[in-house]
């Protein structure tokens, strides 16, 4: 095992200590220990102070190895919870929530001769061929499964098929739609997930080596309700280890549209599957890019929700107060069908709400006022066309559009936040060297990452906490309720998935050598149906949404 001293001597802040009766001359450390670790604290104390704390600081590291004895399981979540808050939010139980879904039209309605041509077809579209059984669950469910054995390896983007469970749950939609219980949109329509929600009876693995037999007993909230609403799971998709990246246990997940290229992560597999048309949708996650990262690269369109809109009971912890769970989908009218049915409290995420949620796809915007970070927009950057044609398609749409600023407080630092959570939740692999086994041992990757955060001080944690809070009231001032910002502008994707603000990302052209591009539209919190609303309207007036990988026909 590593030693840890140093860690203690970071806690110099953290209050009062706990006597645990620390004798004198059996102290672990020196005073030129402390002055070393002040350095990596910015700070300074004297010769004197550092012989006064020396006693206390033995005890915050004998309370440390107290509390390490005890074994606490990943989905175990802090006391303190996170709450996404503002004037905007809006949240009641979920019996009394305000429901609306009003979609667009089905645009294809016949059976083709050869089924796999609807591979790339919507959910709203593929919902109508399975309601008027014109195409039975069992159908679809092995079109997908075929494709998936055909195009995942060349992908590397499947973990596990589902296959039994999967064909289970089409004949049992099968039976009930032939006796006219037909349960809604996602009835017969096979998707994949994620490798971090757990499923009961199989394996869960999170893209990482020391997890890559594990089996948790249980079936994540998000899956559940897919289960409810008639949905067929068929695939455990890839991740980047432990949420990072592309690279998993079992290899590299790639772009659809290039496979030179990784899909980016964290949620690889879920955006490739669904680019290159191996599942009707897939569920992602994301903390801090993992929706809008791989939906930008492989073509996707990605809703990450609101902090809390979601329950994330039976999914991997790796931040507690920045995890989110959304859809991933080839269309925006089809992620408001899939958040439609996830979105809630369980009784079991202490952070997941029930709000309201109301959406009316729209083809024409008059009226509507939508933000743009006009600095970012005009700064150069390789995508600066293409979201320029953005902006003109929402003023020839009828949008007003007004001009924002972000709020002007530092947003970087406050990634240690993530980084401190993280390692707790990782405690026990950093301590017992088994982060050795993860595949990328590189500087920027998770070991590396884990061991450094140890040296975070919690009295740093906290106060990186309390500038968010200031983060949060300044959104709040924003005076749209719908903005637009280049995907990778600025602060703007760190900074909202600390303030727990959503965004839909969607494809918005393609580059030179022929691989997607995206725009980025956010709303308020809990504000997703007036964000889907505007996204959908752009969506329709354009067809990038409707190209597709020529590998994989």
């Amino acid at each position: 095992m590593r030693a840890w001293k140093v860690v203690v001597l970071l806690g110099i802040a953290m209050g009062v200590g706990f006597a645990l009766g620390v004798a004198e001359g059996e102290l672990p450390f020196t005073k030129s220990d402390i002055a070393g670790a002040e350095k990596i604290a910015g700070l300074e104390f004297t010769d004197a102070e550092r012989d006064s704390m020396q006693a206390d600081l033995a005890d915050y590291l004998k309370g440390y190895q107290a509390v390490r004895e005890v074994a606490v399981a990943n989905h175990v979540s802090p006391a303190l919870v996170m709450r996404a808050r503002g004037a905007g939010t809006q949240t009641t139980s979920r019996r009394s929530a305000k429901e609306r879904l009003e979609l667009g039209k089905a645009t294809r309605t016949q059976r083709p001769k050869n089924l796999e041509e609807v591979a790339f077809w919507p959910v709203r579209d593929l919902a109508e061929l399975v309601r008027t059984r014109q195409v039975s669950s069992s159908e679809l469910t092995t079109m997908y499964l075929d494709r998936l054995k055909r195009f995942g390896p060349k992908l590397e983007c499947v973990v596990s098929l589902t296959e039994q469970r999967a064909m289970e749950s089409a004949r049992r939609a099968d039976g009930e739609i032939k006796k006219g219980k037909y349960r809604g949109m996602l009835h017969g329509i096979p998707y994949g997930a994620k490798d971090l929600l757990a499923v009961e009876g199989t394996k869960t693995t999170w893209g990482s080596v020391p997890y890559k037999d594990q089996v948790i007993d249980e079936t994540a909230t998000v899956i559940r309700r897919l289960d409810d609403a008639g949905a067929v799971l068929i695939a455990k998709l890839t991740l980047g280890e432990l949420a990072w990246g592309d690279v998993w246990f079992g290899g590299m997940t790639r772009n659809p549209w290039n496979t030179e290229q990784g899909s980016s992560g964290s949620s690889a597999g879920s955006a490739s599957a669904t680019a290159a048309g191996l599942v009707a949708f897939a569920i992602g996650t994301e903390t801090w890019g993992s929706i809008v990262s791989p939906s930008t690269r492989c073509g996707t369109t990605g809703l990450r929700p609101t902090f809390g809109a979601v329950s994330r009971t039976g999914a991997m912890a790796l931040s507690w107060s920045m995890d989110k769970i959304g859809p991933i989908c080839r269309s925006v009218d089809d992620c408001a069908i899939v958040f439609d049915t996830i979105r809630g409290a369980d009784g079991v995420d202490l952070a997941a709400v029930d709000a309201n949620f109301e959406y009316a796809a729209t083809p024409r915007l008059e009226g509507t006022r939508v933000g743009y970070v006009k600095a970012l927009f005009e700064a150069e950057y390789p995508n600066r066309a293409r979201d320029a044609a953005v902006l003109e398609q929402l003023r020839s749409l009828g949008a007003e559009l007004v001009p924002i600023e972000l709020p002007k407080l530092p947003v970087q630092p406050l990634a240690a936040i993530l980084t401190a959570e993280a390692a707790a939740a990782f405690d026990d692999l950093t301590r017992s060297n088994r982060d050795d086994l993860l595949v990328r041992q590189i500087k920027n990757a998770w070991p590396n990452a884990l061991r450094g955060a140890r040296f975070i001080p919690a009295v740093e944690y906290i106060q990186a906490n309390r500038v968010r809070s200031l983060l949060m009231d300044e959104m709040e001032k924003l005076p749209v309720d719908v903005y637009l910002t280049p995907t990778y502008g600025g602060d703007n994707l760190l900074l909202t998935n600390l303030t727990g603000h959503p965004c839909v990302v969607l494809p918005n052209g393609f580059t030179e050598e022929g691989t997607p591009t995206s725009i980025t539209f956010m709303g308020r919190l809990f504000g997703e149906g007036a964000l889907l609303a505007v996204a959908n309207a752009y969506q329709d007036a354009t067809d990038f949404d409707e190209k597709h990988p020529a590998a994989f026909p």
